[in-house]
């Protein structure tokens, strides 16, 4: 996944002279993980550039750029280190093309390493997407697979709307074919795997998790669909009703605490649209209520596949009454 993203990035820089690269690290080291690997090299360090150990900094610089007419596509080195930005991206990025009724768009795609997986220290695992989510004004999105990740970037850096690429990063190492001349539908949500029993919806990291879950349950005889997200904002409502409606019960999982997390508005966007024909209540299988724990805590607070499978079994025996 790590170099489909590169592939996506070196891309986006042949393709629009005005595209720019910057972050900690991102330049002549090529990234802490090495996505911005031999980037600098070939189109020079005033496109591909090293910034200071600043957050705030970099989505501000990113912002006048876009105000130029550039379109930068800052890398913030982990999820955690986005807090001292949130000033930068929710008052200036997310507002700047409503507050200007469009004479001023912000077209930047925001690289952000997310969720946990690696057993990385304290403050470098979050799963922040609800916090992105409820911004009016951005759009976020996280891949799943090498393929996606390649395709939903490039169609992230040709919009003329701030965009927040949440990179799963335990998968950076994933291998997997893409396909550059066939991108498929890159809007909304995508059927990872068909089935009409349950649906599991899940995002970013939690798809792999979803589907060796899916493959587990297939042993017991069940059938199980798993909805790969991707948009987390704005959320594919239509996906979700046409997939539960068939299956006629969902789990959501996701990486970030249970209250008030992204499960809690795709459940209810499930029970809008799908009250009538459900069997069970939707359930969720997350994080806890803590902070991410940091080193190998992060195995007891990820979901885990026996976790999701419990959540299948609860569902399943649902009785009302």
């Amino acid at each position: 996944m790590n170099q489909a993203i590169n592939a996506a990035l070196h891309d986006a820089l042949a393709e629009n002279p005005r595209t720019l690269v910057l972050g900690e690290d991102v330049g002549r080291l090529g990234g802490v993980f090495r996505v911005t690997d031999g980037l600098q090299a070939k189109f020079g360090a005033d496109r591909v550039f090293d910034t200071p150990l600043a957050e705030s900094g970099i989505l501000g610089m990113s912002a006048g750029l876009a105000m130029a007419g550039y379109h930068p596509i800052p890398e913030v080195q982990f999820d955690g280190f986005t807090y001292p930005a949130i000033n930068q991206l929710v008052t200036q990025i997310a507002r700047m093309n409503f507050r200007t009724r469009g004479a001023l768009p912000m077209p930047i795609t925001l690289r952000m390493p997310s969720f946990g997986g690696i057993q990385s220290p304290e403050l470098h695992s979050e799963s922040l997407e609800w916090l992105f989510a409820h911004v009016a004004g951005l759009k976020v999105v996280s891949p799943s697979s090498p393929h996606q990740a390649y395709h939903l970037l490039r169609h992230a850096a040709q919009r003329p709307d701030p965009v927040v690429y949440m990179e799963p990063k335990s998968r950076y190492w994933q291998k997997g074919r893409v396909d550059f001349d066939e991108p498929g539908n890159l809007e909304g949500a995508h059927v990872a795997r068909a089935g009409r029993h349950l649906t599991l919806v899940a995002w970013g990291a939690m798809v792999s998790r979803c589907l060796q879950a899916a493959e587990a349950a297939a042993e017991d005889g069940l059938d199980v669909e798993v909805l790969d997200l991707r948009w987390l904002s704005p959320i594919d409502a239509d996906a979700l009703a046409a997939s539960i409606s068939k299956t006629r019960r969902a789990v959501v999982v996701h990486e970030a605490p249970k209250t008030a997390g992204l499960g809690a508005e795709v459940s209810q966007l499930i029970t809008e649209r799908c009250f009538g024909t459900l069997k069970a209540p939707v359930e969720r299988v997350t994080g806890f209520d803590v902070p991410f724990p940091s080193g190998s805590l992060e195995n007891e607070y990820i979901p885990n596949i026996d976790r999701i499978l419990y959540g299948i079994q609860r569902v399943l025996e649902y009785r009302r009454g």
